[in-house]
């Protein structure tokens, strides 16, 4: 038993150092594999910061050359003009490029114009001053005691009408200015000179720090500092440092270097690789509690084997049980779906019947003047049918030709009455199509015409020359129409001005309807819309308020809009805008 337990033990003691092993090589792939990407980001985020210096760099670079090049400046060099106009035109510059000095100097050193009033001593010489002087411009970057902050200073040359060299004009650009575009951005970015020396940053606590051996700095720089403490550790290609400097620094960051010898200087950012780190220490739990929970199933497999075959049969009795449950909860979803699908079918034959009872409803409310209309053609067909046999008994056939003419035109006029009434009585089923919407109010105005006429309302259509297609069904649309028409004919009913305007008009992807009534106008425009709502007075003939609630319904269908509103000058405007049908040209 002694052996068995200290065999069992030896197998538990090595397996938790493989699962240890495993993990940690789990963790040292993951981090490797998460540095990738995060180099490339590094990498995208220097790149960008280093373009964007070199781009202001070269901003003051070119002002230089074009200063250096104007008029009056060379006129000043050669003696020729008169520096207080020059020192105008140089201040101008400087304020509108935020340079923070200008400096005008001699071949000989001698100093004739600056905006800032700065010192001209100690330029001859320099690096930058002598290349302007060799015709080239020059460039430098330092800590200027004069301005008392880091600064960048271009060296332009100024020639001379014969070519010479004969002056040299200075810009300096605030470091300080071009540097705020990071300040406070991660990750931590820094620019460093040939020494080592940092010169512009996004953490202000890494300025003038040096790595390695501290530089000369002759005079370049206020007192340098050494770097923050860090050790550099290489993964495959990418380096990561263990950085000790403070609150403000990742502890650990990848290390990405640039080199920049256009400026003469080398840009490197640090990013925090914590969420690699994090990462990675997932990834291995993850495989560390997988091993271990398989282990210990495992271990636990062999001692309480029976147990486990006990518990699989009672597991497969709940299987068993739950599948029936879940059989029966699918088949009752199965008669939920059907029974939802015959509801919405039900649902969308009732709203059919409601656009078609609101469509015969419309005509019963019109059908005194209907028959009105009708009435008056026949009896003229039969008065002009007496007269025409009249005509023909006595030989004149061509006063009863002129009589069966008006009987021909007044049937027609009937038959298109009839034919617009059988029209807009049928229930369209089609979907939309390409309707002429002047075709439409015509043949609302034909229907309407009784009931106007019969009021006394004036109906004013301002009918377009030509036809204009729009996206919608003809039926339906005419109900619309009808709807509007009808509600402005029932608001006017006790006013003195009787009169219903309509237009169209197109206005490029959309065509508009409107309808403009003389009545009393809208009460709560925000609820005309709703089912069931009318400021009508209750009663059999006045309907029960789904008239703009079903053309809201048919407008949202063609994919348009309906709107109403109030006239400031009186009465009511419904405005319906649908989907424009581009004309095609003749052939």
């Amino acid at each position: 038993m002694r052996v068995f337990r200290r065999a069992q033990f030896i197998m538990i003691t090595a397996f938790l150092v493989a699962v240890t092993g495993f993990a940690g090589a789990v963790w040292w792939y993951g981090y490797g594999a998460a540095l990738g990407p995060l180099e490339q980001r590094a990498r995208a985020d220097l790149a960008l910061a280093s373009d964007s210096l070199t781009g202001e760099l070269r901003r003051f670079r070119e002002l230089a050359v074009l200063t250096a090049d104007h008029p009056q400046v060379r006129a000043v060099v050669a003696g020729d003009a008169r520096a207080m106009d020059v020192q105008d035109v140089i201040q101008e510059i400087a304020d509108k490029t935020g340079a923070l000095d200008i400096l005008l100097i001699s071949a000989s050193g001698s100093g004739l114009m600056a905006t800032q009033g700065a010192p001209f001593g100690g330029h001859r010489g320099t690096a930058h001053f002598e290349r302007a002087m060799d015709g080239a411009v020059g460039f430098s970057f330092a800590y200027s005691p004069a301005y008392a902050r880091r600064t960048f200073t271009f060296a332009a040359p100024v020639f001379s009408d014969a070519g010479p060299v004969v002056g040299v004009l200075l810009i300096y650009a605030d470091a300080d200015a071009v540097e705020s575009v990071w300040r406070g951005a991660r990750p931590a970015l820094f620019f460093s000179d040939d020494q080592g020396v940092v010169f512009l940053s996004n953490r202000s606590e890494l300025v003038f720090r040096a790595r390695g051996a501290m530089p000369e700095q002759r005079g370049r720089y206020p007192d340098v500092s050494p770097f923050v403490d860090y050790r550099a550790q290489a993964i495959g290609e990418i380096e990561v440092w263990q950085v000790d400097g403070g609150r403000y620094l990742p502890k650990h960051a990848l290390h990405v270097a640039l080199d920049l010898p256009v400026i003469g200087m080398t840009g490197e950012v640090l990013v925090d690789v914590a969420p690699a780190r994090q990462l990675a220490a997932l990834q291995a739990a993850v495989v560390a509690t997988v091993c271990l929970a398989f282990g210990l199933l495992l271990f636990f497999a062999t001692l309480r084997r029976r147990t486990l075959a006990a518990l699989n049969v009672r597991l497969e009795r709940r299987v068993r049980v739950r599948t029936a449950e879940l059989r029966a909860v699918n088949a009752d979803l199965r008669n939920e779906i059907a029974e939802r699908t015959a509801a919405e079918a039900r649902l969308q034959k009732a709203q059919d019947d409601l656009v078609q009872a609101g469509k015969l409803a419309a005509l019963g409310q019109m059908s005194a003047g209907i028959s009105h209309e009708l009435n008056q053609p026949l009896t003229a067909i039969r008065s002009f049918a007496e007269n025409a046999q009249g005509f023909l008994a006595r030989g004149k056939t061509d006063v009863a030709a002129q009589n069966l003419g008006r009987i021909s035109e007044l049937a027609r006029r009937m038959g298109r009455i009839i034919s617009n009434l059988r029209a807009f009585a049928r229930q369209e089923v089609e979907p939309p199509k390409d309707v002429d919407i002047v075709a439409v109010v015509d043949a609302v105005l034909e229907i309407v015409g009784p009931r106007a006429s019969q009021d006394g309302i004036s109906l004013i259509w301002d009918r377009p020359a030509s036809p204009l297609m729009v996206r919608g069904g003809e039926v339906r649309l005419q109900q619309v129409i009808l709807n509007l028409v009808s509600n402005g004919m029932d608001a006017m009913e006790d006013s003195t001005l009787k009169r219903i305007t309509i237009a169209v008009t197109p206005q490029g992807a959309r065509t508009s309807v409107s309808v403009h009534d003389t009545g009393p106008g809208i009460t709560e425009p925000e609820k005309i819309f709703d089912p069931f709502y009318t400021t009508k007075a209750v009663g059999a003939a006045e309907g029960m308020g789904l008239g703009l609630s079903i053309s809201y319904g048919l407008v949202q269908s063609f994919g348009g809009m309906i709107r109403g509103r109030n006239d400031p000058q009186g009465g009511a405007v419904f405005t319906v805008e649908l989907d424009s049908v581009s004309q095609k040209e003749p052939a």
